[in-house]
C-alpha cells in the first residue's frame, strides 16, 4: 500500500488538516499584507500559502489537488505574479521615472508600490512551489 493511501485513510490527519488548512492560508495572507510594516513579505507568504496548498494535496491525494487549483491555472499564476512584479516598474518608465520608482502612484505610492512588488513575489513563489510539488509527486515512485 503506497504512502499516500496509507495517509488518505487516517481519519484524524484528514480532520484536522482539514481545519488547518484554512488558518494556514490565512496566515499567509496575513505575512503578505503585513510585509511592508515588520517581517514578511511575498516569499515568506508564497512560502506558507503554498504549503496550505500541499498539505491538502499529502492528505488527499494529487488528483483531488488538481481539481483544486488546475496545473494550468498554476501556470497562468506564476505569469500573472511576474507581470506584476515587471509590470510595476514598467509603469513608471512610462513616466519617465526610474524602473520601479514608487512615486508614479501618487502621494501612497511607496505603499501601494511595495504592495504590488509583494503580491507579484507572493504570487510567483506561491505557484512555483506548488508545480514543484506537482512536478515531484506526480513522478508516481513508491515511497
Amino acid at each position: 500500500m503506497s504512502a499516500p493511501m496509507r495517509m488518505r485513510e487516517k481519519a484524524i490527519l484528514r480532520i484536522v488538516s482539514r481545519a488547518f488548512i484554512p488558518f494556514i492560508l490565512l496566515f499567509g495572507l496575513y505575512v503578505q499584507f503585513h510585509g511592508d510594516f515588520g517581517p514578511g513579505g511575498g516569499f515568506q507568504a508564497g512560502v506558507i500559502f503554498a504549503a496550505g496548498f500541499i498539505l491538502y494535496g499529502l492528505i488527499f491525494g494529487l488528483e483531488s489537488l488538481k481539481k483544486v487549483a488546475t496545473p494550468r491555472a498554476v501556470e497562468l499564476f506564476m505569469a500573472l505574479g511576474l507581470i506584476i512584479y515587471a509590470g510595476t516598474g514598467v509603469v513608471s518608465l512610462f513616466k519617465g521615472m526610474k524602473y520601479l520608482d514608487y512615486g508614479v502612484f501618487g502621494s501612497h505610492g511607496q505603499h501601494y508600490g511595495i504592495l504590488l512588488i509583494e503580491a507579484g513575489v507572493g504570487i510567483t513563489v506561491a505557484s512555483t512551489m506548488m508545480m514543484i510539488y506537482y512536478a515531484f509527486a506526480g513522478r508516481g515512485g513508491e515511497a
